[in-house]
């Protein structure tokens, strides 16, 4: 009897230890500031779980903030992301194996792209058990047609078959992403699952009540995929008819193929169209002052971060009907969605919200309570954890 009560309690104690059992976690991003701007919650979520987490970047840009998240170590893994290098990628692909080999971690996750692709394959040759990968979009490698993007897309395709080979499950944004990789066998179905982007932290981003003026926003990369010159077009047309409307492009000029340059700007900001602040640290305060938020994008994106911030904000969205864009908005109830590339038809809406106020005010609600359901960060670390299992 008192064998087997020692037994009982035994295992009930293995029990509660292996229900708290920690890891250490690697994870690979492409860019520093994407850390702790995309992932810093979910960074806090699975330290607040005792797991120790490791944060590898291409440089030492904003490393302090990196570090301010809790992580307990950030190693520099230099990365050129638009380089088509082959060299290059192999010797990318080599540094985060020593790295990992090194860390010997429980789990490695790695977003976008290069991550991705030879990070699950490092992590693999490596021996790591545990392996996860996020799709935030497949940017411009599947938008453009150009016989160079072709041929990239062609390698691209066999890369990211391995890597999801490698992989326990992969992790998409929006179901368009998903269905295009399984349909084309890149993975099976079995290890797809999607999620509802990366969240918004709603405390961070809280609401306000519109104001008194009609104030567009569009926050993104100066790059041509983002629909920036449509936006640009739209202002001028209505600004046309609507003078005391106003128009605000908040991002950073970029240095990838298709990015814009100021001199494609100047004439909508000489003639009064569009205000350019450029790049900010923190947009919120543009949200707020703004009355709609619009991205006109033709990226292939996952689901814009952007998006959910205004939703949270209770800003109605114009946005394209397009992979990624179109998860997060139903056409006429939180939002409009538009063709891409359509100038045109984005005015057109933006005046039809001018106009009705009353419209205006239901569409904002509805973003906001669609957001608190469906896209606050809290539900969507849940879901990570879920599946990944930290």
């Amino acid at each position: 009897m008192i064998n087997e009560g020692l037994c009982e309690k035994k295992c009930v104690y293995e029990r509660i230890i292996g229900a708290v059992q920690t890891m250490k976690i690697v994870i690979i991003s492409p860019k520093n500031k994407t850390v702790f701007n995309f992932r810093g919650d979910l960074v806090k979520h699975m330290i607040s779980f005792g797991n120790t987490v490791v944060v590898t970047g291409p440089n030492q840009d904003h490393v302090d903030e990196i570090l301010a998240l809790g992580v307990s170590k950030f190693i520099e893994v230099p990365l050129v992301k638009d380089n088509t290098s082959v060299i290059g990628d192999l010797i990318y692909c080599w540094r985060l194996r020593k790295v990992i080999k090194t860390e010997s971690p429980d789990l490695v996750f790695g977003y976008t792209i290069k991550p991705v692709i030879y990070g699950s394959i490092a992590a693999r040759t490596a021996g790591v058990k545990k392996i996860y990968a996020m799709v935030t979009g497949l940017g411009r490698i599947y938008t453009s047609n150009g016989l160079k993007t072709r041929m990239v897309r062609f390698i691209t395709n066999i890369l990211y078959k391995t890597a999801f080979w490698a992989c326990d499950k992969v992790i998409f944004q929006n179901n368009d992403d998903l269905k295009q990789f399984v349909s084309c066998r890149y993975l099976h179905e079995k290890k797809a699952v999607k999620v509802d982007g990366s969240g918004v932290n709603m405390e961070q981003f809280f609401r306000t009540d519109l104001p008194g003026s009609p104030v567009f926003l569009m926050v993104g990369r100066i790059i041509r995929e983002k629909g920036v010159m449509e936006y640009c077009k739209a202002a001028r047309v209505v600004k046309d008819k609507y003078p005391h409307v106003k128009f605000i492009l908040l991002g950073g000029f970029d240095t990838s193929f298709g990015a814009l340059k100021q001199e494609d700007l100047q004439p909508y900001i000489d003639d009064g169209s569009v205000e350019f602040p450029g790049e900010v640290k923190n947009p919120l305060n543009y949200y707020h002052d703004a009355s709609v938020y619009v991205l006109p994008s033709y990226y292939r994106e996952g689901l814009p971060r952007t998006i959910l911030e205004a939703m949270s904000c209770a800003r109605a969205v114009i946005t394209t009907d397009w992979p990624g864009c179109r998860e997060a908005v139903d056409d006429g109830e939180n939002g409009f969605l538009v063709h891409p590339k359509d100038a045109k038809e984005l005015s057109m809406k933006m005046i039809q919200l001018i106009e009705d106020k009353r419209l205006l005010r239901q569409m904002s609600e509805k973003s906001y309570q669609k957001c608190r359901k469906t896209y606050e960060v809290s539900i969507i670390n849940q879901k990570m954890r879920e599946i990944i299992g930290y």
